[in-house]
């Protein structure tokens, strides 16, 4: 057993007296050293006011299940805007046998840079856990943490367009339309600012309430990546607080390593970003829509919908229109739900023709459950309740008008996932003589699970420009050869840890979970070197360090080295956690 298993199997806390002296660890409440009121009161006045203790909305039930503010959670729960503006919550309420939701001793409601600069310092001179949250999703539950300081960057949200924007230093360089975003914007507040309302494009994530800033950091996927990239590489400058406190501006002229390490290096490592400045591109007239759902009446039918399909796609889909996802299930259904962009509805619909032609041949064998609903609207229109009937507002007296999720989106408010498995499926796969060796393994996975295919999630099939960029980000290459991205996952919600009668289902979920590795095994098998994304990750990744970055890691490990040299910043399976506990509290090793 080697130093580091020992340590978590017995627990750091009890090992204190045994280590040798230089092995540190952060305080907690009880600890000696932690700060007096004092010097938590000097801090809250040098904020302004604004360091607050922390409410956990779920400690409500347990003390009273009937009483107001438990009423006030399970009506609230859904929402993910009302969860989001609760810096004792996350948006999934935990994960089973890997972590719950758990409120931070005291947040600091960040309103700028200089803020964030004083928390980190305080956090830094007093050994404490440091946690940031600006969305609050994050399924490997890396936005929050007990006996923390919480960084809650919520209240940031100004929003500037600019029309001809140069990163600082960059002298001589080209302008571009560009729009600058504060780290506590959601993207619900991008694309009304930015489409909505002026009418042009920035590539953000499918997801509206998912936090701007952390998805920049992950890499970050959209419905329309396919065209347009992933998130990070239209960054092009970035404000972040370094672990000694500097307010440090990152783009491709100053602080350049970090800039890069920033475009999918992973949120809450490298510093806390104060805000971001986004590329804004031209605006297409339509974005195209295709959702239909077939079931095959058997086995073998189901196999040749599934070879139909990957050929269907490898011929019509394979390109930089269309994006999203396609559900192989257990039930033997191919459920699509597709989005696409430069399309008019007419060539929408065309594009689709062919396999409503061939499910047309054999009516015994294929049944399509619903009527397809395929074409186009105006891509303006897209984020707009008014138009959209797909978005769902957020109902609250004096929400603003543009909080909207997706109806799909909904069930992730308040989830405790049971497995969350991903793996980048190489465009080699769609080859002719590989075609029913990817159909076959669909098939085998599907037995046991729900697959997702998500298109848009993959670089392959983009224009070469695209593909170029997403190059010099610190995401994993994989993604540039891959068509797709697969996702197979499980959870339930809302479902309230500690609150009697509404727990968590421990013996499914770790039933689930079984059923989900075997799943993605069978995919395994024709990808083994696929790699996985890391926002969207089995929290119990062994290789996680090749799966999430692949070959960039060593380059983001020096980085890291060099910003955050003690490893103020922790988060589950970031780069230099290897290097401390489990729980980010114990060092390891130096």
């Amino acid at each position: 057993m080697n130093r580091r298993t020992f340590m978590q199997a017995i627990g750091s806390a009890a090992l204190s007296p045994l280590l040798p002296q230089s092995v540190f660890r952060r305080r907690r409440p009880s600890d000696p050293g932690w700060p007096t009121p004092a010097r938590w009161a000097r801090l809250k006045r040098q904020l302004n006011g604004n360091l607050l203790p922390v409410d956990f909305p779920l400690s409500a039930c347990p003390r009273d299940f009937g009483g107001a503010a438990c009423k006030d959670l399970f009506a609230n729960v859904t929402n993910p805007y009302w969860l989001g503006d609760q810096p004792g919550l996350t948006e999934n309420f935990g994960w089973v046998d890997a972590w719950m939701t758990r409120p931070s001793v005291q947040a600091m409601a960040a309103t700028g840079a200089g803020d964030i600069a004083a928390a980190v310092n305080f956090a830094r001179e007093n050994d404490l856990r440091l946690v940031v949250k600006g969305g609050g999703h994050s399924y490997q539950g890396t936005s929050d943490a007990p006996d923390s300081l919480l960084v809650w960057t919520r209240p940031m949200n100004d929003i500037t367009l600019h029309s001809d924007f140069v990163p600082q230093g960059c002298v001589g360089a080209a302008p571009y339309p560009a729009v600058t975003l504060g780290a506590g914007c959601v993207w619900a507040d991008a694309y009304d600012a930015v489409t909505t309302r002026a009418g042009r494009y920035v590539q953000g994530g499918g997801c509206m309430t998912v936090g701007v800033a952390g998805l920049i950091q992950s890499g970050g996927f959209g419905s329309f990546s396919k065209h347009y990239g992933i998130a990070a590489a239209s960054l092009l400058e970035a404000e972040v607080v370094t672990a000694d406190g500097r307010i440090r501006t990152a783009n491709a002229c100053q602080n350049s390593d970090l800039f890069w390490a920033l475009k999918g290096g992973g949120g809450g490592t490298f510093g806390v970003v104060s805000s971001v400045t986004l590329h804004v591109r031209p605006l297409p007239e339509f974005f195209d829509y295709a959702i239909l759902t077939v079931r095959a009446s058997s086995d073998d039918a189901y196999r040749r919908l599934l070879r139909e399909f990957v050929a269907f796609y490898r011929e019509r889909l394979f390109n930089d229109h269309w994006g999203e996802e396609a559900h192989c299930s257990p039930s033997n259904l191919l459920t699509l739900s597709m989005v696409g962009q430069g399309l008019d509805p007419a060539q929408s619909r065309a594009a689709w023709q062919p396999l409503l032609n061939w499910l047309a041949q054999s009516p015994q064998a294929y049944t399509i459950e619903s009527r397809p609903i395929i074409g186009a609207m105006a891509a303006r229109d897209w984020w707009s309740r008014a138009e959209n009937p797909s978005l769902v507002a957020d109902p609250r007296p004096g929400a603003p008008h543009w909080h909207l999720w997706w109806r799909g989106d909904g069930g992730q408010a308040g989830l405790v996932l049971h497995a969350y498995e991903s793996l980048w499926l190489p465009a080699s796969l769609l080859a002719d003589s590989e075609q029913p060796r990817l159909a076959e393994a669909l098939f085998d996975a599907s037995r046991h699970w729900e697959v997702e295919l998500h298109f848009n999630k993959g670089l392959a099939g983009a224009p070469p420009a695209v593909v170029a960029a997403a190059s010099d980000t610190a995401t994993n290459p994989a993604v540039l050869a891959a068509f797709a991205l697969a996702i197979i996952a499980g959870g339930e919600g809302p479902a309230y840890p500690g609150v009697a009668g509404h727990e968590p289902h421990l013996a499914q979920a770790r039933k689930s979970r079984a059923a989900v590795q075997r799943s993605m095994n069978a995919l395994r098998a024709i990808a083994p070197v696929g790699g996985s994304y890391v926002s969207e990750s089995n929290f119990f990744e062994s290789d996680w360090q090749h799966s999430f970055w692949g070959s960039n890691y060593p380059r983001l490990a020096a980085i890291k080295k060099k910003y955050d040299p003690e490893g103020l910043f922790f988060v589950h399976h970031g780069v230099g956690s290897e290097n401390w506990s489990a729980d980010g509290f114990t060092r390891l090793r130096n």
